[in-house]
């Protein structure tokens, strides 16, 4: 690996999530060499907001062109349990939602996607409360107003994280709108990532879920 990168090999072993590639940014040269070193190693690397011209000059990827994400190498089994619900507000923020999902695919850890039940619509929203209210963790992921996140965190005892997605108009200021919505939320506990961060989401899923299961191990 060329030295402008120093890649944290042993991160997932420290806190059982690996070190994600942020794709956007970086050059083709760059994200060669981290490949290419992924591949000698015979690990496994999740790739983040990775376009999909650089996505095919790179090789051998397991690529999804919605979430911006890929895979190389392998990636963990399905647990076969979903233990978390992902909702968007609209069709705009599906993905983000995707990201997140993608995300939690690469670790084994199944999830439900349930799109398009913004609150302009409040009963495609309330005929699905009963089953989103079902899971130990649920990922908001909405934009504009982010009135979304406050209504299913009053209405669901699991632990409720917001993302803020970059759509809407005008005031909406790329997502300023939705995060500070969700910042000031009346709904109590409800947790907030940055604007269009499905996979910091996730990742904060994934230590709540692994933090439960140790506790529950008495570890």
């Amino acid at each position: 690996m060329t030295s402008e990168m120093n890649f944290d090999w042993g991160r997932r072993d420290r806190i059982g999530i690996g070190e994600a590639v942020l794709c956007e940014g970086k050059s083709l040269v760059q994200l060669q060499a981290i490949t290419n070193d992924v591949r000698e190693r015979g690990v496994s690397c999740l790739m983040t907001r990775l376009d999909p011209d650089v996505a095919s000059a790179l090789g051998d990827l397991d690529y999804d062109e919605a979430s911006r994400t890929a895979y190389l190498g392998k990636v963990a089994p399905p647990s076969g349990l979903e233990r978390i619900c992902i909702i968007t507000a609209g069709s705009t923020d599906v993905p983000v939602a995707k990201e997140a999902a993608r995300t939690l695919q690469f670790y084994g850890e199944a999830s439900k996607l349930v799109f398009d039940i913004g609150v302009a619509g409040l009963h495609r929203l309330a005929a699905r409360i009963p089953v989103i209210a079902a899971y130990p963790v649920v990922i908001i992921v909405a934009g504009m107003d982010a009135a979304l996140a406050s209504v299913v965190a009053g209405q669901v005892p699991g632990m409720v994280i917001g993302v803020p997605v970059s759509t809407g108009y005008g005031v909406a200021q790329g997502g300023q709108t939705a995060l500070n919505a969700m910042l000031s939320s009346c709904a109590a506990g409800l947790t907030v990532v940055n604007i269009d961060n499905g996979f910091g989401a996730a990742c904060a899923a994934l230590r709540i879920l692994g933090a439960a299961e140790r506790l529950a191990k008495g570890e």
